[in-house]
């Protein structure tokens, strides 16, 4: 059955600390060595757990940060998560936290698939990116080792104009890692990323056709954040190629979006609709998150896409892609406003209607 993402997120993403040990010139989060003051304690922790697990479905429960591994309750806080039926996918910082042994403790409390991030196709690339020596080798040295205990594992990689050329390297790198997933996320100017360039609309475009024939070239899924264009390049290679067009997005035949289908928990509690649009809709500490999700003003309006404005709001893919809302209200300051990246313009002004079927974006 198809989840109703107006009732029920279908992945929640909680940034459990701020505390991260890397300087990454990317992060959303503008990570620091310790954690902010007033991060949800343990016990807010768990009856935020407990809370998703009365959701139909369970949501997907996206562990982030900083760095998960700062807490020193992470391991309470999965196997509580593994007890409710919570399906976790987990995003460790790539730092000396970051053992073997803490690896097969993660396959242990049932952690569905681990995320690592790689921005570069070399260490000189990588690590320069990251900010810290040694990243690169020790991100490959923990794919290895999730895959011998048996670990499903994603690789994130962030696209700026300086990483932008190495997507066919990452790519093959991914490829003799047997990673999973690879979810590419476009840079939107927030946290640390406001000091970064990113790739003009025309490069977007051309980056999205890259993405789509480095996945016919390597067996793991290509799934983009912040670029739901992605699903429409896919949609048009697709029917130009005499394929079946219809698509499937992040599960079970549904296209998810800022504040449809997925919201983030900061570290504090507050609710947004993405960890990239930091406009807060309620706190944890003083409405359910359902409720919050379900009722609040700014949640309502994302999800209602008869209200998007400009060509966002008249193109024939606005059902399918919608643009990116984080990327418009960072530059914009209008979460409404159509994406400023998006270099296509609309063919025939309306809805478009697409059936769920296997395949990516």
């Amino acid at each position: 059955m198809k989840p109703d993402l107006h009732r029920f997120p279908l992945l929640v993403a909680w940034e459990m600390t701020r505390a991260c040990l890397l300087a990454c010139q990317h992060c959303r989060a503008s990570a620091v060595p310790d954690p902010l003051p007033g991060e949800l304690t343990t016990e807010e922790g768990l009856a935020l757990l407990r809370e998703l697990a009365t959701y139909t479905p369970k949501p997907i429960l996206l562990p982030t940060g900083g760095d998960p591994l700062a807490r020193p309750d992470l391991f309470l806080l999965l196997e509580e998560a593994w007890r409710l039926g919570i399906r976790v996918g987990l995003t460790p910082a790539v730092t000396p936290r970051l053992t073997r042994e803490v690896v097969v403790r993660f396959r242990e409390l049932g952690v569905h698939q681990m995320a690592l991030s790689l921005d570069g196709a070399t260490p000189e690339a990588h690590d320069g990116f990251r900010g810290v020596p040694g990243t690169f080798a020790l991100a490959l040295e923990a794919l290895d080792w999730a895959q011998e205990v048996g670990l499903l594992t994603q690789v994130n990689t962030t696209v700026t104009r300086r990483t932008a050329k190495e997507l066919p390297g990452i790519a093959e790198v991914l490829g003799q890692k047997r990673v999973a997933t690879w979810e590419v996320f476009f840079l939107v100017p927030v946290g640390r990323g406001a000091l970064l360039e990113q790739l003009s609309p025309e490069e977007y475009e051309e980056a999205m056709h890259l993405l789509y024939d480095l996945s016919r070239r390597y067996p793991f899924r290509v799934r983009t954040v912040e670029a739901p264009m992605f699903r429409r390049v896919v949609l048009e290679r697709r029917r130009g190629g005499g394929e079946d067009g219809a698509l499937v997005g992040e599960g079970r035949g549904v296209h998810l979006s800022d504040g449809y289908g997925f919201a983030f928990v900061s570290a504090t509690g507050e609710v947004y609709p993405s960890g990239f649009l930091p406009l807060s809709a309620g706190n944890v500490r003083e409405r359910p998150l359902l409720d919050i999700y379900r009722n609040s003003p700014l949640f309502l309006e994302l999800r209602n896409r008869a209200l998007l404005k400009g060509k966002c709001g008249v193109c024939e893919y606005r059902e399918l892609c919608g643009g990116s809302r984080a990327r418009a209200w960072a530059e914009t300051g209008d979460h409404l406003a159509q994406d400023p990246r998006c270099a296509y313009q609309p063919q025939r002004p309306g809805r478009l209607s697409l059936g769920p079927a296997p395949g990516l974006a």
